[in-house]
């Protein structure tokens, strides 16, 4: 389980390209593609961007998100959201101004552990990633 008070943040400016793998809750503003495996909850802020696939138990989108979305629980796509995206969710909050464009399946817990299980069992237990220009990237090894 996540810890509630350990929140990771990849600024606006960033440039993320590859897998992120993460044990506690993480906030992206930055620009990723790639794949983002999070043990707790995902905020893709609104100057976000991520192209790609996003495994995680929780997740807010405020930003926009081309790519597979896989949610244990819920995902609240938030005004001014756009997502083009595959869902496999168990619960969907969608508030009015959300743009949303894919697929949805509602699965059970278990199906999200078999659907996304191959995502998160392929995953590095840590992630690496190069700073954009003029960025500074310090991170702490996944436990």
């Amino acid at each position: 389980m996540a810890d509630e008070n350990v929140v990771s943040r990849i600024s606006a400016g960033t440039v993320i390209k590859g897998e992120i793998v993460s044990p506690n809750d993480i906030r992206i503003d930055c620009t990723f593609d790639g794949k983002l495996v999070v043990k707790g909850k995902v905020i893709v802020g609104e100057t976000a961007s991520i192209k790609g696939d996003v495994i995680c138990d929780n997740a807010e989108f405020w930003g926009k998100m081309d790519g597979n979305v896989y949610v244990k629980d819920t995902l609240v796509l938030k005004n001014g959201c756009v997502v083009n995206a595959s869902l496999n969710i168990r619960k969907l909050a969608v508030e009015l101004g959300s743009v949303f464009n894919g697929d949805c399946k509602m699965i059970s817990e278990s199906e999200f552990d078999s659907l996304a299980g191959e995502g998160q069992k392929a995953a590095k237990p840590a992630a690496t990633a190069a700073p954009a220009a003029g960025q500074q990237h310090n991170a702490a090894p996944a436990n």
